[in-house]
C-alpha cells in the first residue's frame, strides 16, 4: 500500500484503542486497502479472519454507523481525485457483483420453496405486504403487480400507530400470512413490528438478504453493496418470481384478473400504444 493510502488510514485509526481481533482488521486494511474498499463485510471477515459482527463493531468503534460507512471513507483513499477510468471501473464493478447475484438466485431456485408458497399465498386473502424505508420500493412493486392476480394485497409502508393499525386490521379480516421485505439496513420498527405480527397469529414470509433471517419461510438474495447505497436486482428478481408462482398456483383466477385489467386499461386509456 502507498504512504498515502497508510497515512489516511492510520489518522481514521488514530486515538482508538483497538481490541485484538480489531487489529486484525486494522492490518489487513493497511496490507490490501485496494482491494478491500471492494469487500463486503462478510468477506472482509472472511479475508481477516474474524466474523461478520466483529467487522461492524470495527467499523462503530472507529465512529462510524456500520460497515459500509466506513468503507465509503476509506475509497478516497484509493479513489480520492480518480483518472475517468477509477469511476467507470467502480460502476462495472459493481454490476458485476450483481450478475454475480443473480447467478447466485438461479443456481438456487431448485431449493427456494417458490411453488409451495406461491400456492400458500394465493390462498390467503387479504394478503398484507410489509416494507419500511428502503425496503418500501420492493414492497411495493410486489404488491402492484400481486395485485394484478390476487384479490385483497394490502400495502403496509408507512410505520407507527397506521402500521400496527394495518396488521391489526388484515388480521381481523382473516389474514393469515404477512409478506415482509426487509433490507438493509434494517429497520428496527420493523422487527417490532413482526414480533406484533407473530403475536397477532400471522405466519411471515420473508424476502430479504440473509438466509438465517426469523421468519417461517425465508426466500434471500444478496444485495449490491458495491456503491454508495445498495442495489437490490437480486432480491427482485426473487420477488417477481414469488409473483409467477403465485400466479401459476391459481391459473384460471389469474387469466381472468388479467383479461380484465386489460378490457379496464383499454377503456379508459391507461396506458399509450407506443411512444411519441
Amino acid at each position: 500500500m502507498t504512504g498515502a493510502y497508510h497515512g489516511g488510514l492510520d489518522r481514521l485509526l488514530d486515538g482508538h484503542r483497538l481490541s485484538p481481533v480489531q487489529r486484525r482488521i486494522a492490518h489487513y486494511l493497511s496490507e490490501h486497502l485496494e482491494e478491500a474498499i471492494f469487500l463486503s463485510s462478510v468477506e472482509l471477515a472472511d479475508r481477516a479472519g474474524v466474523s461478520q459482527p466483529s467487522v461492524t463493531r470495527f467499523a462503530m468503534v472507529l465512529g462510524f454507523a456500520g460497515y459500509p460507512e466506513l468503507r465509503q471513507a476509506l475509497r478516497p483513499l484509493v479513489l480520492g481525485g480518480p483518472p475517468e477510468g477509477q469511476q467507470e471501473s467502480l460502476i462495472k464493478g459493481a454490476i458485476d457483483r450483481e450478475i454475480r447475484n443473480l447467478t447466485a438466485v438461479r443456481d438456487r431456485l431448485p431449493s427456494l420453496p417458490l411453488k409451495e408458497l406461491g400456492a400458500s399465498l394465493a390462498a390467503a386473502e387479504p394478503l398484507p405486504v410489509l416494507g419500511l424505508r428502503v425496503s418500501a420500493g420492493l414492497a411495493t412493486t410486489f404488491a402492484y403487480y400481486t395485485r394484478r392476480i390476487h384479490p385483497d394485497v394490502r400495502l403496509l409502508t408507512h410505520g407507527g400507530s397506521e402500521l400496527i393499525d394495518g396488521l391489526h386490521s388484515a388480521r381481523r379480516a382473516g389474514a393469515e400470512w404477512l409478506v415482509a421485505v426487509v433490507l438493509p439496513r434494517y429497520p428496527v420498527e420493523v422487527m417490532n413490528a413482526l414480533e406484533y405480527a407473530g403475536k397477532l397469529g400471522y405466519r411471515v414470509a420473508a424476502i430479504c438478504d440473509r438466509p438465517g433471517f426469523p421468519a417461517e419461510v425465508v426466500l434471500d438474495a444478496p444485495v449490491g453493496d458495491r456503491l454508495v447505497f445498495d442495489s437490490h436486482a437480486a432480491p427482485l428478481a426473487l420477488a417477481m418470481a414469488l409473483v409467477e408462482a403465485m400466479a401459476d398456483a391459481a391459473p384460471l383466477r389469474t387469466q381472468a384478473r388479467l383479461e380484465e385489467y386489460e378490457r379496464m386499461t383499454d377503456e379508459t386509456g391507461t396506458f399509450l400504444g407506443e411512444l411519441p
